[in-house]
């Protein structure tokens, strides 16, 4: 299939090597030309000449980005919705509001195209690896096509509804997360400050009821302080403000989720909103350390 990828971060630029490497004809762009560069380097594929400039008989445009903005301002503000023939898909993997879902396909239908939601999950490393959690909200006759499509990076996918369904598990997902991450931060420093050896005990209690993706695959670089790697505490803020903003409108209390929202947002006012999710541990420390001042 011909495709337009949009968005070579972390997550988008190994997702899209594998499409690359399926066999599929791709054509890239991303805000930083560097990485549009560097990603050229190392797989085969073609550089997309400016933003409206779609290329002739694109099947699918897959989004890997940041906010509900850059999702508007690639598919409606530089016409591409527009440009693209009866048929065609638009996968955004990207983690945005539901709304921004529906008013997307609903934009997409008036060209006759198909607009789906379908944020993963899995991090950096699932991605690199090709196995990534997808959550598909879109049209039963769109779905098979992207099952197929996204294969070469996907470990498990599933239809959740109609677009904006997706978006909602996702903020499932990371309301989950926060939890998760906070917890072992709690237990790591717990472990730390009692004297205990940390790696040892996260090696036994993983094995066990408190196991968890983010134990089996944090607590070393935890422990180590390294967090200079993964999923970004600003990014994990900004999707905690989605997951928020939507159950204030339904009426859902998230009390856990909001006070992680608001660890996160401290860190990332500290200057850490580029560090990996798992530096709520680094709050714990510097929050102890605060505590210790005469």
């Amino acid at each position: 299939m011909n495709i337009l990828f949009i968005g070579l971060g972390n997550m988008g630029a190994p997702m899209a090597a594998h499409l690359a490497n399926a066999g599929h004809a791709l054509t890239v762009t991303n805000r930083s030309q560097s990485k549009i560069t560097q990603w050229l380097g190392n797989n085969v594929g073609q550089a997309l000449p400016s933003p409206d400039a779609l290329p002739a008989e694109t099947d699918a445009v897959i989004l890997c980005v940041c906010r509900d903005e850059d999702v508007e301002e690639w598919l409606i503000d530089n016409g591409i919705i527009n440009q693209l023939s009866p048929g065609a898909l638009i996968i955004d993997h990207s983690t945005t509001s539901a709304g921004l879902a529906e008013r997307m396909a609903t934009a997409a239908a008036e060209n006759d195209v198909f607009f789906c939601d379908v944020p993963v999950s899995g991090g950096q490393q699932g991605a690199e690896n090709g196995q990534l959690s997808l959550m598909a909200g879109c049209a039963v006759e769109a779905y098979e096509r992207l099952e197929d499509l996204t294969a070469p990076y996907t470990k498990a996918i599933a239809h959740m509804g109609e677009p904006g369904c997706g978006q909602k598990t996702k903020m499932v997902n990371q309301i989950c997360v926060a939890g998760l991450i906070q917890s072992l931060a709690e237990g790591i420093h717990f472990a730390q400050e009692s004297g205990l050896d940390a790696e040892k005990v996260m090696s036994l209690v993983g094995q066990g009821a408190a196991s968890s993706w983010q134990l089996l695959n944090r607590h070393e670089t935890m422990i180590k302080g390294n967090y200079n790697h993964g999923f970004a505490v600003s990014l994990m803020h900004k999707d905690l403000q989605i997951c928020l903003q939507e159950a204030k409108v339904r009426g859902v209390d998230l009390p856990v989720t909001a006070i992680v929202d608001a660890y996160y947002q401290q860190l990332e006012s500290g200057g850490n909103g580029d560090k990996d999710t798992s530096s709520l541990l680094l709050r714990l420390k510097q929050q102890a350390q605060n505590q210790e001042k005469p």
